[in-house]
């Protein structure tokens, strides 16, 4: 059952397969599929092996070790996170913290059209559409794929880190209190 699991696993690729799919496909009971995978994992665990098996999001994947990349990176000619430009990083970032957004908010926050970044982290299947606004003319909403996930080595969207949000109303409003108390006393 594990050299089924693993083919499996290498046949789906970065795509993966949840537990109820692998146990759909084998006719196996998830349990026994779990037992399958904690197992798997241990043998990929021997620092022999050039592949290791991962849980992101909620699909596992067979993945390389990031200890080797170095070695990969001649082969790919790809630098690390290189082929995302900071506006498309900064969308990214916009999309995971506030999803589902839609594209107007997104431009709202970074005060600039973001149409074709948008279109662009689509393309990667970096986001995805998620879902209608209630907003008149019901925009579409985007949230991060599993793709995402995996580009930042995250188990889950709970996985990035926690940012401090200073409340810009709050602040304004005090300004202009602080202002108002200044001038209504100096009258």
């Amino acid at each position: 059952m594990k050299a089924a699991i693993e083919g499996l696993l290498f046949l789906k690729g970065s795509d993966g397969l949840t537990i109820a799919e692998l146990s759909n496909i084998l006719e196996i009971p998830s349990e026994e599929i779990k037992k399958a995978i904690k197992e798997l994992y241990q043998d990929y665990q021997n620092e022999e092996r050039g592949i290791q098996l991962e849980l992101l999001g909620e699909h596992f994947k067979l993945t390389t070790k990031k200890e080797h990349r170095k070695y990969y990176q001649k082969i790919t000619q790809e630098e690390e996170n290189s082929s995302l430009s900071q506006s498309a990083l900064e969308t990214l970032a916009i999309i995971a913290y506030n999803e589902p957004i839609t594209r107007m908010e997104i431009d709202e926050i970074r005060g600039i059209n973001s149409s074709y970044v948008l279109r662009k982290l689509m393309i990667k299947n970096l986001i995805q559409e998620v879902g209608k606004s209630d907003l008149p003319g019901k925009p579409r909403q985007y949230g991060v794929t599993n793709a995402f996930l995996d580009y930042f080595g995250l188990g889950g969207i709970d996985e990035l880190p926690k940012i401090e949000v200073e409340e810009k109303e709050k602040t304004e409003g005090n300004l202009f209190e602080s202002r108002y108390q200044e001038e209504s006393t100096n009258e």
